[in-house]
């Protein structure tokens, strides 16, 4: 068994993460949404551009461009077109069974959110950071199954991830799904993470403890 010493120094929610829209995707997106002369639009401006364009669109098309923009490679045209009308009625980033998926329909239902002004409903992703410290020395920050159940040590047994993975949690076994339930973990210095999820995994109040010590079971 290792020991982990946890500290939790600050947990916020936000509405938008950087660097999944890139500028290539702008000037790809503007040309599927029939702006004219797209490639003349300056970097600077395409998404403004684009936020242009989007409007001339009803919410559902446009949510069904995103979508198969970004995932066609993983739904079929009857899941896009129910997806793309459930997301204004739905937090589909949230509730979608395949949560695999559920890192970039956030990035495109909030997309969708600011182009239409409220229009699709406010999905939310929390950033923890945090320092952990192993007993047995440094922490690989892409090893999302162990960050995963190191956390859980501190979370209250109202939290979704202990209700639905008690038997893995409490037994050690393989986690997979904690791929998809961590979105990134960022090693920002020394014993120092910073940890992104979506706020249905891990929000404010599931953190019971700000600091505690956990031991696990190390797999090989």
């Amino acid at each position: 068994m290792t020991k982990f010493k946890v500290t939790i120094k600050n947990i916020t929610t936000v509405d938008e993460l950087p660097d999944y829209w890139t500028d290539e995707d702008y000037l790809n997106l503007l040309e599927l949404f029939d702006f004219p002369e797209a490639e003349t639009v300056k970097k600077e401006n395409r998404l403004e551009y684009l936020k242009m364009a989007i409007s001339e669109f009803e919410p559902a098309e446009s949510a069904a461009i995103l979508l198969n923009y970004k995932l066609n490679d993983k739904l079929n045209e009857g899941q896009i077109d129910q997806i793309s009308n459930d997301m204004l009625i739905d937090r589909i980033s949230e509730e979608y069974p395949e949560i695999d998926l559920h890192e970039p329909l956030f990035h495109i239902n909030q997309f969708l959110y600011k182009a239409y002004n409220g229009k699709f409903l406010n999905s939310l992703a929390t950033i923890i950071g945090c320092e952990i410290i192993s007993a047995d020395g440094k922490l690989d920050p892409t090893d999302k199954e162990l960050f995963l159940k190191i956390l859980t040590g501190g979370l209250s047994d109202r939290n979704i991830i202990k209700r639905l993975f008690r038997e893995q949690l409490d037994e050690n076994t393989s986690l997979p799904e904690a791929n998809d339930i961590l979105w990134k973990i960022e090693n920002k210095d020394n014993n120092q993470f910073k940890v992104t999820t979506s706020q249905y995994w891990i929000n404010a109040t599931d953190i019971e403890n700000p600091k505690f010590e956990t031991q696990i079971e190390l797999q090989n």
